[in-house]
């Protein structure tokens, strides 16, 4: 590389990457085949619109790409439609909120503190500013979600559209009972699963596609193991066919052939049998993790974990803010983030508490074992 600068950089965090025990639930490693259709030349190509229906000449080859991707996908969550265009999750949710929605229609989700997500109306977010937001807590005693609170809520506030699926809740979701609450105040249904993805993938969390979800969200990082990108899942044709003209050229312009292509790579890898032992070991290392933190008397939000990830109050296990841990532990090279606990008092960029996910160390290969261990290297070190 002629840019020495980026270069340099690039190896530097090559070297973070290897050297630092990653714990960011969000991040993963992804294999050398999508890294390799990530920097290849399909970055050359401008690709407007959809496959046998493009802007541009010479989009033959591309065209089976996107076409490859749909199908593995498809396949991966049993579902009639998809769009792969998608340039991150958010994307996903503002081109579904779109498709669905008139400007000033009334959303509910899960609030920020209790585990939601910026793109589910956060009030400072375009959701948030182009929407009128709602939002229903877990519950205060266990922090678990409850939907009779929920639909409680929901009928109240009369939502066009319910969100559910989230960025740090621990516990599994009963898509069911959301699809329940949404037909008896007639909205809409969308499930955001960019976390669990890898996981309903595997069949290890239920599929929300199989609830009559109207539309699913998701990234395709996180358990999902590939590129930075987003997808849109559906069963219904007359909300697909909405889906694709509000992701193009409703919310964004030409997709990202190169990501498509990685995201066609990692689909095929999430369909081989190995992705399903890869995933049941996420889970085991998360409930290890949390039960020995929880050993060592530290509060684990939810006193564990059904999935990839935890939560865990530092402000009340070591009387130290999120953003105080997240330092802390990084001196030691472990990589976690800050993060808010349901009801939090303290602002996001503060925190009273961090998030601990599995999928990052799993895919280099620690077992149960190795998170025991880390468990106790937590506790001596923030403990001090």
């Amino acid at each position: 590389m002629k840019d020495r600068d980026i270069e340099k950089l690039i190896l530097l965090e090559k070297k973070r990457q290897d050297n630092e025990i990653e714990l960011i639930a969000s991040e993963n490693f992804v294999s050398k085949d999508v890294l390799k259709a990530t920097g290849s030349i399909l970055t050359n190509k401008y690709a407007e619109g959809y496959p046998n229906a493009r802007y541009y000449e010479g989009c033959e080859n591309v065209d089976k790409i996107e076409i490859l991707a749909i199908e593995r996908l498809k396949k991966l969550f049993n579902a009639k439609y998809a769009n792969v265009q998608p340039h991150s999750g958010t994307q996903a949710n503002l081109a579904a909120y779109n498709a669905l929605l008139k400007p000033g229609a009334k959303i509910l989700g899960l609030s920020l503190s209790s585990g939601g997500h910026l793109s589910h109306g956060f009030k400072i977010t375009i959701s948030g500013i182009f929407y009128k937001s709602f939002t229903y807590e877990v519950d205060k005693k266990d922090n678990y979600l409850n939907y009779e609170e929920i639909l409680k809520i929901a009928q109240d506030v009369k939502p066009d559209l319910i969100i559910c699926g989230y960025s740090a809740y621990p516990r599994t979701i009963d898509f069911k009972k959301f699809r329940e609450i949404a037909d008896k105040v007639g909205a809409y249904l969308l499930a955001d699963i960019a976390h669990i993805a890898g996981l309903i993938a595997a069949k290890l969390h239920p599929n929300p596609l199989d609830f009559g979800v109207d539309i699913v969200t998701s990234t395709t990082h996180k358990t999902l193991r590939g590129p930075r990108g987003g997808i849109i899942l559906t069963n219904k044709k007359e909300i697909f066919e909405k889906i694709n003209s509000s992701v193009f050229p409703g919310s964004q312009g030409g997709p990202l052939m190169h990501v498509i292509a990685a995201k066609a790579v990692a689909f095929y890898e999430a369909l081989d049998p190995s992705f399903i032992i890869y995933q049941k070991q996420v889970i085991k290392n998360a409930k290890v993790l949390a039960d020995k933190l929880i050993e060592h008397n530290i509060k684990v939000i939810t006193n564990g974990t059904d999935n990839h990830l935890l939560l865990v109050d530092v402000k009340k296990s070591f009387n130290l803010t999120g953003l105080e841990a997240e330092k802390i532990l990084k001196k030691h090279n472990i990589t976690v983030n800050k993060n808010t606990i349901p009801f939090d008092k303290l602002s996001p960029k503060i925190a009273s508490g961090i998030r601990l996910g599995t999928p990052a160390m799993t895919t280099k290969g620690w077992k149960e074992q190795d998170f025991i261990k880390l468990a106790d290297q937590i506790y001596k070190i923030l403990q001090k």
